[in-house]
């Protein structure tokens, strides 16, 4: 990969990667093993459906007053030493992050693994300045070190096998620090050490650290980053600056609520009943980890997606990839396929809103699913992704799109589906006037023995996988009639 993802419409992607035997293989394997965890470490909890019932609960009551635990949480951050900044989009957040880089005069940082970087394209932007970030999470370290793009949001580096990853190591860790054993093997305990040995040397000589946070409790100004490996812990810790990009939903109210996510994010990721490292800190503290805390609140189009009554559940994603794991489309066309840092079922509902159904990538999104609601079953705040595929799927085929920018209302005018919008018309002024449609039905039986069994134009693709169902002899009321002798 070239270290930006394909901006191609999500059916041409997919066309792509569902050829690659290896990438399918990889992903069935990985996925099938999480799943099969996750759900080993759901069954454990009698009381699961009523915590996730309560992450659901909290989520939505924090999203409706937002304003109000955003202002709470940048009293409290000031108040316990840290600085933070706002950033309405993606090149502001980019822009702070690099000034403050600068102002440091360092020209390397260590980062945690982050979903709200990588949604900002902070690393190149902060390549562009000069400044050089060092990934330390396992995974996105081999995404790096391939100059590759991660394509699952738990484990990004899931569609690489054990020796490819020995291969990258040896052939780009010397080209980012200390290389790799000549002797390396494919063994996880080599690689994994190969890795620690790799990053023990930018932890110990960076002292700029950027990080994203999993919550932001509002009650104290706390941030929490939940992890398996520990490297992220030495992000925070041992640097003399850290900054935090945080997406303005991440925020939670109270430390009580903490308690509900810490139970469900775990299990609904790796299948572990407790991360091994959480770390929490609240602003700075004399001779104990940063002297210097900068928080970088994100928006990046999450006001618009909360303005959606349907689209804004979304904003309830605690990040954990549960649906990725179950997704037969994920499953098959890997994450390159969505065109975002946010790939699988999330990524189809999430994208298209902060983006923006800004061009024929993000339209494709809400249909790269077959609606099997298997994502709603295992959210762990109870997102109903089918319903907002739905509701998006409706906003393309409308075509208009109106978004407030500001104190500008700006209108997208309708270009496309047309065909699918005149087929809709069409059935329900039939469906309200029931005489036509009976008529309709008598025609479509009579001349059943005509009909194509594959659709022409557009509707051709629907058909190459499944047959059009057999027209009836006769309509059903026609048949009730006969049988029945006509009685209700």
């Amino acid at each position: 990969m070239s270290g930006t993802y394909p901006g191609t419409p999500f059916p041409q992607a997919a066309a792509v990667s569902t050829g690659d035997r290896t990438l399918r293989a990889n992903l069935r394997h990985a996925t099938h093993t999480i799943r099969a965890k996750r759900a080993r470490a759901v069954a454990e909890l009698e009381d699961w459906d009523r915590l996730r019932a309560a992450g659901a609960a909290i989520k939505d009551r924090t999203l409706r007053h937002l304003d109000h635990y955003l202002v709470q949480l940048e009293e409290n951050v000031t108040r316990a030493g840290g600085t933070v900044h706002w950033a309405a989009d993606a090149a502001e957040a980019n822009r702070i992050v690099t000034e403050l880089v600068q102002a440091t005069g360092e020209t390397e940082v260590v980062k945690v693994k982050s979903m709200a970087t990588q949604e900002t394209g902070l690393n190149a932007a902060l390549a562009q300045a000069g400044i050089r970030a060092y990934e330390t999470d396992l995974a996105e370290l081999i995404v790096q070190l391939a100059d590759d793009l991660p394509s699952h949001i738990l484990v990004p580096a899931i569609h690489r096998s054990r020796a490819e990853i020995r291969d990258i190591f040896r052939d780009r860790m010397a080209d980012w620090g200390r290389p790799a054993p000549d002797d390396l093997t494919d063994r996880p305990a080599d690689l994994a050490e190969a890795a620690r040995v790799h990053l023990r040397d930018k932890f110990l000589g960076c002292t700029v650290g950027v990080s994203g946070a999993n919550f932001m409790i509002a009650e104290t100004g706390t941030l929490v980053v939940v992890e398996s490996e520990g490297n992220g812990r030495m992000c925070l810790t041992l640097p003399d600056t850290l900054i935090s990009v945080v997406g303005i939903e991440k925020t939670v109210p109270a430390w009580k609520d903490l308690e509900v996510y810490l139970q469900l994010l775990p299990r609904s990721s790796t299948a572990e009943r407790m991360n091994p490292y959480t770390s929490m800190w609240t602003g700075t503290t004399d001779e104990d980890g940063p002297r210097s805390f900068h928080l970088v609140l994100l928006d990046n189009g999450r006001t618009d997606t909360l303005a959606d009554h349907v689209g804004r559940q979304a904003l309830r994603c605690i990040r954990c990839s549960a649906c990725l794991n179950v997704c037969p489309v994920y499953e098959r066309a890997g994450g390159h396929a969505y065109g975002s840092p946010y790939p699988g079922p999330i990524g189809a509902i999430l994208t298209p809103q902060l983006r923006g159904l800004a061009s024929p990538l993000e339209e494709s999104l809400p249909f790269a699913s077959s609606l099997c609601g298997a994502c709603y079953d295992v959210c762990p705040v109870a997102i109903d992704i089918p319903e907002v595929l739905v509701h998006l799927r409706e906003r393309v085929a409308e075509g208009g799109e109106t978004t407030v920018r500001g104190t500008r209302t700006v209108i997208k005018p309708a270009r496309k589906h047309t065909a699918e919008r005149i087929a809709m018309r069409a059935t329900g002024w039939a469906l309200n006037h029931p005489a036509a449609l009976l008529k309709a039905q008598r025609l479509a039986a009579r001349s059943r023995r005509f009909h194509p069994r594959r659709l022409p134009g557009p509707g051709r693709a629907w058909t190459d996988t499944r047959d059009l169902p057999a027209v009836p002899a006769e309509p059903f009321r026609d048949w009730w009639t006969r049988t029945h002798g006509g009685t209700a």
